[in-house]
């Protein structure tokens, strides 16, 4: 299993072009990020949040804020990607743009359907007798993207509609055992085996019209109803949002298919502007054609929420199990969150408090992905090491984590979930900014 070491998160670097009580003009926060992983190397780069306060009337809302970040493992593995987001440059138009290109030389896949699909700890523990590679769950994922998601007024200050289009451009393969082996004692080296990506090609499960990638472009259209009384961390309000999302082929995508989203987040104060109680209930489901499997871990949203927004599973989703843990043609997910603002103070001619969270995530599969399982006759694996028919259930993890936050916009998080069953993996690590429910990127390891 990969396992990764924190060595360094935050820096406490943390740098301001203003220094009055109210803010003005521009502001930022610099995050750099170091963190070592046995079979990707050492992460290094960082990331920067800048916002324009312009001449203040609006705080803690702001006229333009830009988002840049690079970071990359001495193996290849890396995220370079730059967002811009605004209510002003389009006079009653919210705007927000995201170009990234994310390589991954270890990107989870865990089958389909959930719990339907078995995962054997010990193939992936290089400790164990029944050790096959601690690859197996992993392939090698790059995706180009250029997204854009646009907002205006319906009626009044709270009915929106949302629109935007995304560019994807997925490129996929197994992984790349040179390169990861490269530097290595030979008794570190991954061997030179199959993974669940290679055997659902050899079944058929994944067609090899899709086994390596391709163009999928979307156009997306929906409705918003916000009344959250701030966007970092809401003390009270709600925001629910729904929509569809269309792929077809003469937009130049791989294939033609529809989906269906609907996420209602609601946070209700208990102590105003101390502690609050936030949820998220979330379901998505595909409605006509086709979906290629690499596009199912897509999570779809008015607005993107990070670097990426994929699962179920991971730091945007289900903090605790592993990333892409449950794919499915539909699913729903979950998050209830207690947020307490701890304590505030000035620090450095800048307004800070520190927040605590306790939190529960949960999700499942509610509509399956359908393939033939393969006849394992003639073959050294069992089906019940690889599917278990009808398992699906509600994946649950629970945790905590804490909140560093400067001028109300700029969250350094740090979250820790742990799954409940055993089959989701075991602790999961986050790291990066924002709550859950806003804009975040985060640095993540689950073992």
């Amino acid at each position: 299993m990969k396992k990764t070491i924190v060595i360094m998160a935050i820096s406490g670097l943390l740098i301001s072009a203003s220094a009055q009580e109210g803010k003005k003009g521009w502001n930022f926060g610099v995050l750099p990020a170091v963190t070592f992983s046995t079979d990707l190397g050492f992460q290094y780069g960082g990331l920067i949040d800048l916002y324009n306060y312009g001449p203040g009337d609006i705080y803690p809302g702001y006229y333009h804020k830009f988002y840049l970040e690079i970071s990359r493992f001495t193996k290849g593995s890396g995220i370079y990607r730059f967002n811009y987001d605004s209510e002003h440059l389009i006079p009653g138009i919210r705007l927000s743009t995201d170009l990234a290109y994310l390589p991954d030389e270890a990107y989870d896949f865990y089958g389909f359907n959930g719990y339907e699909a078995v995962i054997n700890k010990e193939w992936i523990d290089d400790k164990s007798a029944d050790y096959i590679s601690r690859m197996f769950y992993m392939h090698r994922r790059t995706l180009l993207r250029f997204k854009n998601d646009f907002q205006g007024k319906l009626s009044g200050d709270n009915l929106r509609w949302n629109a935007g289009f995304t560019i994807n451009n997925f490129k996929l393969s197994e992984v790349n055992l040179e390169k990861l082996n490269k530097g290595k004692d030979p008794e570190d080296q991954l061997p030179d085996v199959p993974g669940l990506y290679e055997y659902y090609k050899s079944w058929g499960i994944i067609s090899p019209d899709e086994a390596d990638g391709g163009m999928i472009n979307t156009l997306k259209i929906g409705l918003t109803y916000d009344t959250r009384d701030n966007r970092p961390n809401p003390n009270k309000g709600m925001w629910t949002e729904a929509g569809i999302e269309t792929s077809q082929k003469f937009l130049g995508s791989e294939a033609s298919f529809g989906k269906f989203y609907f996420t209602h987040r609601q946070y209700l104060p208990i102590s105003l502007d101390k502690l609050t109680f936030a949820y998220r209930l979330g379901y998505q489901q595909t409605i006509f054609g086709d979906v290629p499997f690499y596009y199912q871990t897509q999570m779809i949203v008015s607005v993107l929420l990070g670097a990426t927004m994929e699962g179920l599973g991971g730091s945007k989703s289900i903090r605790g199990i592993w990333r892409n843990r449950v794919i499915g043609d539909g699913f729903f997910y979950g998050n209830a969150e207690l947020r307490w603002k701890a304590v505030r103070f000035r620090f450095i001619n800048q307004n800070f408090y520190l927040g605590v969270n306790a939190f529960s995530d949960f999700g499942m599969v509610t509509d399956k992905i359908k393939f033939t399982i393969p006849d394992f006759v003639e073959s050294a694996f069992t089906e019940n090491q690889f599917f278990k028919r009808d398992a699906e259930k509600l994946h649950v993890t629970a945790g905590g984590g804490l909140r560093i936050v400067m001028n109300e916009n700029f969250i350094i998080a740090i979250d820790l979930g742990k799954a409940l069953n055993e089959q989701d993996g075991g602790m999961g690590f986050y790291m990066g900014l924002n709550y859950l429910f806003g804009t975040a990127t985060f640095i993540q390891t689950v073992s």
